[in-house]
């Protein structure tokens, strides 16, 4: 498509001159593939951005997005409501962990969490607890790109160079190649690293300290999942020192675990979860915070009268057309039963398939949970100073696959809709990748 002008768009997260040096663009999408312009198909391991869990261009969302545009594009949220939207809301709670019965609208992960954060703290000042302003983030962890999810980034490369809040500590990673390689599920060791957590509460003082927010199975940072024990501790731990949890489920939510939520597949109920991406199958930006109506009920009880009880929101806030790909998005992941999908047979299947390349000499760790997989290749910094996954990840893509690379990691996430046969296409055209790349 040589008529393109590449100048004007800064894309995110991109190299953008090395991408104007060789454009790698997609003109359209079904189910679990992807087209380029010249017509190559690609297999989407990725669910786009984690998001696309239906599969692309789903017919009935469509529909739905063109009749709520037809009927009504906008509706202020401001001091106004969509009945659309109310009813989305209520679609959610049906289907959120127990006890998570009010949602607060917002249009991405970045936003959930920003929107999380300023209800914390709102929440401590309401029921008279104002110092506990400090928050406890996890290396590896990406909570977003706001200055106060920036602040909880714990992968270096996304908080470093911008201004970040001072009243933040981190847990020590999860992952632990040494003592839990090839582990399938959830890895058997690793939970007296929240020893880390007792001992910065000693020192910063629970009277001081707000919430701990983790991904209940670490995301962007490279996909892992907590040792056996590790979230019920967490939860028994801010229990005990009267500490919110907060739950950032933009990427485990809906359906990714083989529950709902990984709150439900884990048995361990946060008092606020972040979601966005795949909350419309990734089809019109949206995001939403999930809230213990306790918590609602406290900041409205300490908000005067006539006013509004949190001053936070945004333009396009549980917008209608959202909302409405929302409800269509539902009826889908209830009727092909997706939301439990992963944790069924094809959920095996991807497992079995996965831990087949560890035969792969250059390969030192697989991991898997639900339908989200990693692999983690030997580091080799003076051939990849930027890591083995991006050369590996290029080659995907010339050989029609769409991985993610995370440093030494290859990051998976694919349709919650794969088949088999699509899982082996998968394997084949990864399999042949890292042997063009590393031989």
């Amino acid at each position: 498509m040589s008529e393109l002008n590449l100048e004007h768009w800064w894309q995110p997260f991109t190299n953008v001159r090395g991408f104007r040096e060789n454009p790698r663009l997609i003109e359209r999408a079904e189910g679990c593939f992807l087209y380029t312009p010249d017509g190559r198909e690609v297999l989407d391991i990725t669910a786009g951005l984690w998001c696309a869990n239906l599969g692309h261009s789903r017919k009935e969302v469509a529909d739905a997005v063109h009749k709520q545009l037809m009927e009504m594009d906008f509706a202020p949220p401001f001091q106004f409501g969509s009945p659309v939207t109310f009813r989305f809301a209520e679609k959610l709670v049906e289907h959120a962990p127990a006890g998570l019965n009010r949602v607060f609208f917002t249009n991405s992960g970045s936003e959930s969490v920003e929107t999380a954060m300023k209800i914390a703290h709102r929440y401590q000042v309401a029921r008279g607890k104002g110092n506990k302003t400090r928050f406890i983030s996890r290396e590896r962890a990406y909570h977003g790109v706001n200055i106060g999810s920036t602040s909880l980034q714990g992968i270096p490369n996304n908080r470093k160079g911008f201004p970040t809040l001072e009243n933040i500590d981190f847990l020590p990673d999860m992952l632990d190649i040494a003592a839990n390689a090839f582990s399938r599920g959830l890895p058997e060791k690793g939970a007296e690293k929240l020893d880390v957590l007792e001992k910065l509460i000693a020192q910063r003082g629970a009277e001081n300290i707000c919430a701990v927010i983790v991904e209940p199975i670490v995301g962007a940072g490279g996909m892992v999942p907590p040792p056996k024990g590790y979230l019920e501790r967490l939860r028994s731990i801010c229990d005990a020192q009267d500490i919110l949890l907060i739950f950032d489920e933009v990427v485990t939510g809906y359906g990714r675990t083989g529950s709902a939520f990984a709150a439900t597949e884990f048995g361990v109920i946060p008092d606020l979860m972040t979601t966005a991406k795949a909350i419309n199958g990734g089809t019109v930006p949206m995001g939403g915070v999930f809230i213990k109506e306790e918590i609602q009920q406290t900041i409205f009880d300490a908000a005067p009268t006539g006013m509004p009880e949190i001053f936070h929101g945004n333009t396009y806030a549980g917008a209608p057309v959202a909302a409405a790909a929302g409800l269509a998005a539902f009826e889908i992941y209830e009727r092909e039963g997706l939301l439990t999908r992963a944790s069924g047979p094809i959920g095996q299947y991807w497992e079995d398939a996965l831990h087949s390349l560890r035969d792969i000499p250059h390969i030192i760790d697989i991991r898997n949970y639900g339908l989200l997989g990693a692999i983690t290749f030997a580091p080799n910094p003076k051939k990849y100073p930027t890591g083995v996954g991006v050369p590996v990840h290029n080659r995907c893509f010339e050989n029609g696959l769409l991985c993610r690379p995370v440093m030494d990691n290859m990051v998976m996430s694919p349709p919650l809709t794969i088949s088999e046969t699509e899982i082996d296409l998968f394997i084949e055209r990864l399999r042949l990748s890292i042997a063009d790349v590393l031989g």
